[in-house]
């Protein structure tokens, strides 16, 4: 994604109620890529405060585009009262917007400084949710638990597929659905070993970026091709619905600066995955 984000079986004292303050349980061992995506968000996490915030007041916007829900329509389907796990929740702001239309989600995190601004928000806004300090590859909730599983540039882009699309068919009770943002693999094809702004040529070869690191942010990012994320969705036991390549309007300002206006409206720069359990 460019910033420019433990194995941990949680424990119920792990689930935060609005103000509590942010728990986890005690980390076993781990990937290497989880502990250097951790410190790497917790470097950045302060930087991301007043845009959370801002995500907070605002409402439901998707991607690096800002896809506002009203338009795409992701969750028109969902009954009140449906369960929602927010996989890589960041600052919650996904999250908020959910409890304020009546549904019950858990953001889920390993980042504390995140968890905790996002419990911040909870205070300020008035809005009571459970928030999750664990590895989103890695829960201690029941099999079938939740309507929906979400992440927007969270566990779809920190963690590895082999194990977190596991989890999320567990999680998801059957007919489930899950929903992902991630890059797409041609933005990653395009973009510079250094993280430089992306090209308008191939630089990496295609099928070779599915783990990629950055030397400059110290961390790892996963990046499969589209047929890669096919095979991955199906053998972990989901039913692909929908493959949204973003193209954003004239005149939209991304969040990151990696992806040019101009580049994105010649050739996608993210992918949105719709999946349902079988």
């Amino acid at each position: 994604m460019r910033i420019v984000q433990k194995d941990v079986p949680a424990s119920s004292g792990d689930i935060l109620p609005v103000g509590a303050e942010v728990l986890a349980s005690p980390t076993p061992r781990e990937p290497d890529y989880i502990a250097l995506n951790r410190a790497a968000w917790e470097r950045w996490a302060p930087g991301y405060a007043s845009a959370g915030r801002e995500a907070w007041e605002d409402e439901l916007r998707w991607g690096i585009w800002g896809i506002p829900e009203s338009e795409a329509r992701f969750l028109w389907a969902l009954e009140p009262g449906a369960k929602v796990i927010e996989l890589g929740c960041g600052t919650a702001a996904i999250s908020a917007w959910l409890t304020r239309h009546g549904l019950r989600p858990i953001g889920v995190d390993f980042v504390r400084s995140q968890l905790e601004t996002a419990a911040r928000f909870q205070r300020e806004f008035g809005l009571s949710f459970g928030l999750l300090r664990a590895n989103a590859e890695r829960l201690h909730f029941d099999d079938g638990t939740f309507d929906l599983a979400i992440s927007d540039y969270g566990v779809s882009l920190w963690s590895d597929p082999l194990r977190w699309l596991p989890e999320a068919h567990r999680l998801l009770r059957p007919h489930g659905r899950l929903i992902f943002i991630t890059n797409s693999a041609l933005l990653m094809a395009c973009t510079p070993a250094d993280g430089r702004p992306v090209q308008d040529r191939l630089i990496r070869d295609y099928s070779a970026t599915n783990q990629v690191e950055f030397p400059v942010d110290a961390a790892v990012e996963f990046h499969l091709t589209h047929g890669q994320w096919v095979r991955a969705l199906r053998t972990n036991g989901f039913t692909l619905e929908n493959l949204i390549e973003v193209q954003p309007p004239p005149g939209a300002t991304a969040r990151f600066a990696f992806a040019p206006l101009k580049w994105a409206l010649r050739w996608p720069s993210e992918d949105i995955w719709i999946a349902r359990k079988q």
